[in-house]
């Protein structure tokens, strides 16, 4: 039973989790008329609608649904099973509006309309949350694109390819050629400095902080082992601080270790008592004066 509990919660997360990361796609650039832009997998041109996920994470969009009728909520549902609807953080997927879903994952069963409006939306995957919606102006001529200034974000604006409004397929819709901080800094330290004393900066504040939590850890530490002895010893905090005394001073200290000294170096000074200690020698036949003893001496009478 409380498997089964825990199981249930968990799936109602997940879901509540994969809603909200959903809620951050956007569509974020269309074409209606193409004949000279994007080319398909199949070498065919078409309409297009790019869209782009602003989650700073991975998100899987398959199950949500496309459709350019706002009557028909579910016209062409993204289907499952293709990893290539799990789009990177901040990036961006493309499907081809031409009526042909037989063709693969990223060509819808709708077309789109040129010279009048197209409504484009996105819905969840139980068809009814709107996740976002646009409409594109009849307006649009051939090979002309309608984009947010910013992906995910932004006014929407007509970009016809020229030279400040480029055409952005599976791309940003800002394309940076420079890095004005970076330039900006540049200018402002020309000779690194500044950068020199950052860095500096950071890595003794890295090594400070890791100082003081590895200070931190070790107090922390002392303190569970000190409770943990008085758990063991039955001893409570109130009996532990009645004996807890002062550190000893230096004086204290130093004549201590001088007693201890003398008492374990106490032979050093005992000059008057004589050690005896036997010495086994190596015995050898050539020093001996025994061999000489064996024989008696013969007596002889002189004649």
């Amino acid at each position: 039973m409380k498997k089964s509990l825990l199981t249930l919660i968990f799936a109602a997360l997940a879901i509540i989790a994969s809603a909200q990361s959903r809620s951050a796609l956007r569509i974020n650039e269309v074409m209606v008329s193409n004949d000279s832009s994007l080319v398909d997998e199949y070498g065919n041109r078409g309409a297009w609608i790019e869209l782009f996920n602003s989650n700073f994470a991975p998100l899987e969009i398959s199950s949500v649904y496309l459709t350019n009728d706002s009557t028909d909520k579910r016209k062409y549902p993204v289907p499952l099973g293709d990893v290539n609807t799990n789009i990177p953080k901040r990036q961006h997927v493309v499907f081809f509006a031409d009526g042909e879903p037989n063709r693969g994952t990223f060509h819808t069963n709708f077309t789109l309309v040129s010279g009048k409006d197209n409504w484009i939306g996105i819905y969840d995957a139980d068809g009814s949350t709107l996740i976002d919606e646009v409409i594109i102006p009849a307006s649009l001529l051939p090979n002309q694109s309608w984009a947010r200034t910013e992906d995910g974000e932004g006014e929407w604006a007509l970009r016809t390819g020229g030279a400040n409004d480029y055409i952005t397929p599976s791309s940003a819709n800002v394309i940076k050629d420079t890095n004005k901080k970076i330039e900006l800094f540049a200018e402002r330290d020309e000779n690194g400095f500044g950068m020199t004393i950052m860095a500096m900066a950071i890595v003794f504040t890295a090594l400070l902080l890791l100082c003081l939590c590895f200070y931190a850890i070790g107090k922390i530490g002392s303190a569970v082992s000190r409770m943990n002895k008085m758990r063991a010893h039955g001893v409570s905090k109130e009996e532990a601080r009645e004996h807890i005394t002062e550190h000893d001073s230096g004086e204290i200290i130093a004549a201590i270790a001088m007693a201890l000294n003398e008492h374990l170096n106490a032979h050093d000074s005992e000059n008057t008592i004589l050690t005896i200690n036997k010495v086994k020698r190596a015995y050898s036949p050539w020093s001996s004066k025994i061999y000489g003893l064996r024989e008696v001496p013969e007596h002889r009478h002189a004649k």
